[in-house]
């Protein structure tokens, strides 16, 4: 499916001048976010205990809190809706010290005068293995970032791989913004969808510069801009199509995937949007401010073609037996 039949050759990079400042605002923005509140540790990095509780009726939260309150082993529990009026969360800050204690029944014992319920959910993590997921979930982000990188910088120029890597940056950063302006507690589901966005923009990304190149070595004579404008008008409709595919897919997951998969959904939906976004309007203008050289590199390709060359006369040479 094609959206622009015409072949019309849009000005991206001019464009992309007002995307970067406005890039800019939401990466500054969402580090902001990131000291103050800064991420509300979920309990699969700060450790403790998640029991999720369904009522009948609409939840009696103040009531659940004072019955709470009245037991010393759960005061400071935090209660908050989840999802709908009858359903509930409750957080301890501490996990339960012995793996015979069913602390779900016995929350549920606590609150049986609040209503009739049923326990939907208990998730018990140490803080060590609180502590320890939080550093593989971080350093799984930045091998990501790190592998792509030389990945990038093998298949394309320095300046590309940079740029790729700045972008996704970009990307990670605005998304994980979202989730503390949301207010979404950071646990495994959030890192999920953050390496998740990293493989989907890189991706889009990639067949972007694939274009680039293509059309750099039809238009020898072109200057840089002229030759990534044609790049992204060829592949806009592609694009496009990926994009829409995403974000509907998410956003349905989003609406009727329920509070559980918000953790993920959420970054998702964000980042379908500002993976593309970034695509066209940051990586590709961050290679023109890093100073790619056109004249540079069609010496460097055609050098490179002048010794594969000379290495083919010389086999060929040696299999005749003239060396």
């Amino acid at each position: 499916m094609d959206f622009f039949k015409h072949k019309k050759i849009y000005d991206f990079v001019k464009m992309s001048s007002y995307g970067i400042v406005l890039s800019l605002i939401l990466f500054v923005v969402s580090l902001v976010l990131f000291m103050k509140p800064g991420f509300t540790l979920g309990v699969d990095f700060a450790g403790g205990t998640l029991i999720q509780l369904q009522y009948e009726s609409p939840a009696p939260l103040a009531e659940i809190r004072a019955k709470l309150d009245l037991v010393d082993s759960y005061k400071g529990a935090q209660v908050s809706e989840f999802g709908s009026p009858e359903e509930i969360l409750i957080k301890l800050p501490t996990a339960t010290s012995s793996v015979n204690q069913n602390i779900g029944e016995e929350v549920a014992e606590v609150l049986k005068d609040t209503g009739t319920l049923n326990i939907r959910r208990v998730d018990i993590v140490g803080p060590k293995v609180g502590s320890e997921l939080q550093e593989k979930g971080t350093l799984a982000l930045v091998l990501a970032l790190v592998s792509i990188m030389l990945y990038v910088s093998y298949r394309y120029e320095w300046r590309f791989a940079l740029a790729a890597v700045l972008a996704l940056v970009h990307d990670v950063v605005i998304s994980a913004g979202a989730v503390i302006l949301f207010d979404i507690d950071l646990n495994l589901e959030v890192i999920a969808a953050l390496l998740t966005l990293i493989g989907y923009s890189i991706n889009d990304t990639i067949i972007i510069f694939d274009r680039i190149r293509e059309t750099i070595g039809l238009r020898v004579n072109d200057g840089l801009e002229k030759v990534i404008n044609e790049a992204l008008s060829a592949t806009l409709s592609r694009t496009i199509l990926t994009s829409l595919t995403m974000f509907f897919s998410v956003f349905t997951l989003y609406l009727f995937g329920g509070e559980i998969i918000k953790g993920f959904s959420l970054p998702m939906l964000v980042g379908s949007i500002v993976g593309s976004y970034s695509s066209i309007f940051v990586a590709s203008k961050l290679v023109i401010l890093f100073k790619f050289d056109l004249k540079k590199y069609h010496q460097k390709v055609a050098d490179a073609e002048r010794r594969a060359l000379e290495k083919k006369k010389l086999r060929e040479m040696y299999e005749k037996g003239r060396i």
